[in-house]
């Protein structure tokens, strides 16, 4: 454990600590005379002492929308000269989310990134094999100050070159890998098909793998490929980046957040209110000590369950459940809802099947279809019925299941992973599907 103190403290020194934090974060955002500060005085919160954790649900909630609409430095809460770097996605139909932060945020930052590394098992004598990407995208950099801060070695490989970095993993025998777990699987298959040529990656024990969802099933697939206990690690650069929740090695029980740091709820719909532990909801956080570009209650998008009480590991923090997909991302098949990774699930559970696929939603005419591609070297048809009626009997819907020759499907060296491809008109985005 990298900071028992702040991991493993009370329920009531922790709820002390987040009310106090709180009460500055209110009073740092009406002092910045920003958007946020228009929304707290409008729900009736002029002053920080008018701000409570028992009436949190009271306060305005922040979404992604806000920030585009104020992009690109309308939510920085300092003056632009006390910011240290400005980090961002890409953003949707172009349009890009700027955060900036400060020394201090940098410093939290790289904190809170250590602790991950410790979840993993990761110690300063530790060397981390860095494949997440550096610039805009907060996975590369997080974890590069996090392994700094821990006082671990780190090999800032990025993206891509997928042989030099099997290389170097064997080479330099460095013992935790940080990458997508799309990329991991990559790094798997190539291991793989260099056969005798492998190098020795023996010295590897686990990875830190995230920036996407995925699933047990694929945590099972890259634990088969590499021999490395697969953690999941959650985090987005409008909160920080990576290091907002990790898993830990001894329980691998749901996603550790840093509560003193981010305020983690998990939302109704469509509402400022919470559901009850153990539900799915909108994961919404509050970032109680960040100074560049503090949010209050921020609606991530994302789907996943709190639970609360201690692990095995001794860490006292909430626990939040893998994500299970976006809210945004919700399909719905001839009236059933399903999430891309319930899909991924069913796929995967077929050890026939490579972990690489494309669900292709085609909204062409009034009906949702959808198509599912994968890949097996063998009984393509006869996996393909069985997949169907697997997808059947388990979820509820019914997919066009095409499963193709190895090598097919796209594959990712660099950044995220996407499995899901919207088509609206044109061309089959794959020659399997024209003349669907």
């Amino acid at each position: 454990m990298f900071q028992p103190d702040a991991e493993a403290m009370s329920t009531d020194e922790r709820r002390g600590l987040q009310e106090t934090r709180l009460v500055g974060l209110v009073d740092r955002l009406l002092a910045a005379d920003g958007p946020q500060a228009a929304a707290l005085t409008g729900a009736g919160v002029s002053a920080a002492a008018d701000a409570s954790l028992d009436e949190l649900a009271a306060l305005p909630t922040t979404t992604k929308s806000d920030l585009w609409d104020a992009y690109p430095f309308g939510h920085v809460a300092v003056a632009r000269d006390e910011l240290a770097t400005v980090h961002g996605s890409s953003g949707t139909g172009g349009r890009p989310t700027l955060v900036g932060y400060t020394e201090a945020d940098l410093a939290v930052w790289g904190e809170v990134c250590a602790r991950s590394l410790g979840c993993a098992g990761a110690t300063p004598s530790s060397t981390v094999h860095n494949a997440y990407g550096y610039g805009l995208f907060t996975g590369g950099l997080g974890m590069h100050y996090g392994g700094r801060a821990l006082g671990a070695t780190v090999i800032p490989v990025s993206g891509g070159m997928t042989e030099r970095q099997l290389r170097l993993l064997g080479d330099i025998g460095s013992d935790i890998l940080c990458c997508t777990p799309s990329y991991a699987v990559y790094l798997g298959e190539a291991l793989a098909a260099a056969g005798a040529d492998a190098p020795d990656l023996s010295g590897l024990k686990a990875g830190l793998f995230g920036a996407e969802p995925w699933t047990d099933s694929l945590r099972q697939r890259i634990e088969d490929l590499l021999g490395v206990v697969a953690l999941d690690i959650y985090g987005l650069s409008e909160v920080i980046g990576p290091g907002v929740a990790t898993e830990c090695l001894e329980a691998q029980d749901g996603l550790h957040v840093n509560e003193d740091h981010f305020l983690a709820e998990a939302l109704e719909p469509d509402s400022p209110n919470p559901v009850p532990d153990g539900r799915p909801g909108e994961l919404t956080f509050t970032t109680l000590t960040k100074t560049g570009m503090p949010l209050l209650r921020y609606r991530t998008g994302d789907v996943a369950s709190l639970h609360r009480g201690p692990c095995e590991c001794g860490r006292t923090l909430v626990r939040m459940s893998k994500v299970s997909g976006r809210i945004d991302d919700m399909l719905v098949l001839r009236g059933v809802n399903v999430y891309p990774s319930a899909i991924e699930s069913v796929l995967l559970a077929d050890a026939r099947l490579a972990p690489h696929y494309q669900l292709v939603i085609d909204r062409r005419g009034p009906l949702v279809r959808a198509a599912l591609l994968c890949e097996s070297p063998q009984s393509q048809a006869a996996i393909a019925g069985e997949l169907t009626e697997a997808l059947r009997q388990r979820l509820g819907i019914h997919l066009d299941v095409h499963v193709l020759d190895p090598e097919t499907l796209p594959r990712w060296e660099v950044g995220k992973a996407q499995r899901v491809v919207q088509w609206h008109d044109g061309p089959a985005p794959f020659a399997v599907l024209e003349g669907a």
